[in-house]
């Protein structure tokens, strides 16, 4: 049964590359949000692994909208954004979890004149120090008015199309769209939660990940390339 509304209030556009092992647990808890009058989208980069597939078995039943786009969260977050049917836009990582509440929170803030926003994060694992690394996140963000993506930014459809929308670059998409955001207005930061997983933080160390991902956004301040970052952080666009 497909249980999306014929007039979606918000799209939900996910980003996904070689997600094959996640993806129909992440779609079945959308399910709830679907509901409550959400359209979701996928925008696959490529993938090498059974997700292709996998999109096709679910869709429609589980996936309102299923596209491709050259590799890039910016890209792909941008190729969503054309085929939303919503006036709000939702941009989602394929390893964060929404709360339940998200649409009524999101509506909430848009009535009170909000044009963009993110929530605040928690970040789900294992290693010793995650709590703190989510607080310190939430603070900073708050401070800058910077969001990043595992904090589930949301948009108007306008205010997205005034600024452009993500840049086509392979590293701190994020930071370059909150920076075009921010020249309109800074944004609502909603106290209530998103859990996002700590995967990579467990893969390489938690003060390893850290340091790096301090050192890319120092160097990125600074005017360093984000494709040299990139290469450095171990992602290479079009080789997945």
């Amino acid at each position: 049964m497909n249980y999306a509304p014929e007039i979606a209030n918000i799209s939900i556009i996910i980003p996904v590359l070689n997600e094959a092992a996640g993806l129909a647990l992440l779609l079945e808890r959308l399910q709830r949000i679907r509901r409550q009058g959400c359209e979701i989208i996928v925008v696959d980069g490529s993938s090498s692994d059974t997700t292709p597939q996998l999109l096709a078995k679910l869709a429609p039943q589980f996936v309102d909208q299923v596209s491709t786009s050259p590799q890039g969260r910016g890209c792909q977050m941008n190729a969503g954004a054309t085929l939303a049917r919503a006036d709000i836009l939702l941009f989602l990582h394929a390893d964060t979890e929404l709360p339940e509440a998200a649409p009524a929170l999101i509506n909430g803030a848009i009535s009170q004149g909000a044009c963009w926003g993110r929530f605040d994060v928690t970040i789900n694992g294992a290693a010793p120090g995650l709590g703190l690394i989510a607080r310190l996140m939430n603070w900073r963000s708050r401070l800058t008015g910077i969001a990043t993506g595992d904090q589930a930014i949301f948009v108007t459809k306008d205010a997205f199309i005034l600024a452009a929308g993500f840049p086509d670059i392979p590293l701190m998409e994020d930071i370059v769209f909150s920076r075009r955001m921010l020249a309109i207005s800074r944004p609502v930061c909603l106290a209530e939660k998103v859990i996002t997983s700590g995967r990579r933080w467990e893969k390489h160390g938690v003060l390893r990940t850290i340091l790096l991902m301090w050192q890319l956004r120092l160097r990125f301040f600074f005017g360093a390339s984000p494709h040299d970052l990139a290469r450095e952080y171990g992602y290479v666009p079009g080789k997945n």
